[in-house]
């Protein structure tokens, strides 16, 4: 955790306001493997990591809220919660959604201010939006004796992005905040809610991100696309097999048995979320073997799968993945997130990181002639409050 940007932040509290706040830091996740399982019921595979929110929060006795974007020095006032609504300010409209939430689960908000600032990469698919809702709630559920646990918090992150942000997101990223563990990482049934946790050795393999630097203009068209196509699967094979009630209750053989009918582009889609979640299975198999190679193997399966048979992929990723496979100390790699842009995650040894990162850039301005830029990261606890530290 970054002491200088708590001081910081700590720092812009009492300047502004004058009293001692609650600290709570944020964090971002990533997903190791489980792509566009989570809006089909199936598995996902995140972990709370070390790039994150730090937030100063407190009780000002008075009606106002009052927020603070320190990274930005931007501010917003409102008079009362009884005046919280939609915004014409892009930041605000995130915390303002989980005041939102809080009411509607009949939270007595009171006057309060907060500052936040971070080190999660804008647009980097590591959910900086998640961890902003969510260190926001964790807060106020604090400081207002809510009552509320970690999965409620979860749900009202998620609706605070869905009503205020406008993103129709699933619940892992916000789960992922909270629930993170230190050198662990958390299997979420994304229908049931039932999660469990997987040892991840640290000391073994590091997270690198690997930025594209593009994000193309199809992504979200076909993120909705995609989406349909699955639907339109499950509604094949409900004919046939009742039980099946999403792509999570579907078998490799039943897509096999009706595949004419589904036509090739939707059995492909289908298919790729199926064996997404025999992947995410078999994953955590490997994590409790301690086998970060054959971990590796299911990443890039994974990536395939996403390049050829679901299409999201583009050639940026694809080249960074390629180049991956060819530099020292990879377990695996894989792109993360919607697609068509964004990181690619990988795992590396420790004492390859540098080599890593130098042969990959290397790559991807020959090929591409762009220039690539990385984050490295390892897997952290989730949100929590953060002990004032006095400096002298």
């Amino acid at each position: 955790m970054s002491a200088s940007l708590v001081h910081a932040i700590h720092s812009d509290f009492q300047q502004r306001f004058g009293y001692e706040p609650m600290l709570v830091r944020a964090p971002g996740r990533v997903n190791l493997i489980g792509e566009h399982t989570d809006y089909n019921g199936g598995f996902v595979l995140p972990a709370a990591v070390d790039k994150e929110m730090i937030f100063a929060v407190g009780l000002n006795g008075g009606t106002a809220i009052r927020l603070v974007a320190h990274d930005l020095s931007e501010t917003f006032e409102l008079a009362s919660p009884a005046e919280v609504s939609l915004s014409d300010t892009h930041w605000a409209n995130y915390l303002l959604g989980v005041v939102a939430q809080l009411q509607q689960r009949e939270v007595e908000i009171q006057g309060f201010d907060c500052v936040f600032g971070g080190t999660i990469p804008i647009g980097a698919g590591m959910s900086s939006s998640a961890a902003v809702e969510c260190g926001l709630a964790f807060a106020l559920n604090h400081l207002l004796g809510a009552g509320l646990d970690k999965m409620e918090l979860a749900h009202v992150a998620q609706k605070a992005e869905h009503t205020y942000a406008g993103v129709k997101c699933g619940i892992m990223d916000q789960f992922a905040s909270l629930f993170g563990r230190d050198g662990q990482v958390v299997r979420l049934d994304c229908r049931s809610l039932d999660y469990a946790y997987f040892p991840f050795d640290t000391k073994a393999s590091r997270i690198v991100l690997c930025n594209s630097g593009v994000k193309h203009s199809l992504a979200s068209s076909a993120y909705n696309t995609r989406r349909q196509e699955c639907e339109r699967g499950v509604a094949v094979l409900q004919q046939h097999y009742p039980a099946v009630q999403s792509l999570r209750d579907a078998t490799l053989e039943q897509l096999e048995a009706h595949r004419a009918e589904l036509g090739d582009v939707v059995f492909r889609r289908c298919s790729y979320v199926v064996k997404e979640n025999l992947r995410v299975e078999a994953a955590c198999r490997h994590l409790e073997a301690g086998d970060l190679a054959a971990f590796g193997q299911e990443m890039y399966a994974s990536h395939a799968g996403l390049r050829d048979d679901y299409e999201v992929s583009c050639e940026e990723l694809d080249v960074l993945v390629e180049a991956a496979k060819a530099a020292p100390g990879v377990f695996g790699s894989r792109m993360m997130g919607g697609g068509f842009g964004g990181c690619t995650i990988n795992l590396v040894a420790p004492q390859h990181v540098d080599e890593f990162i130098a042969s990959v850039s290397a790559a991807y301005q020959q090929k591409l002639g762009l220039k690539l830029e990385t984050y490295q990261t390892t897997i952290v606890g989730g949100v929590g409050a953060v002990p004032v530290v006095v400096t002298g």
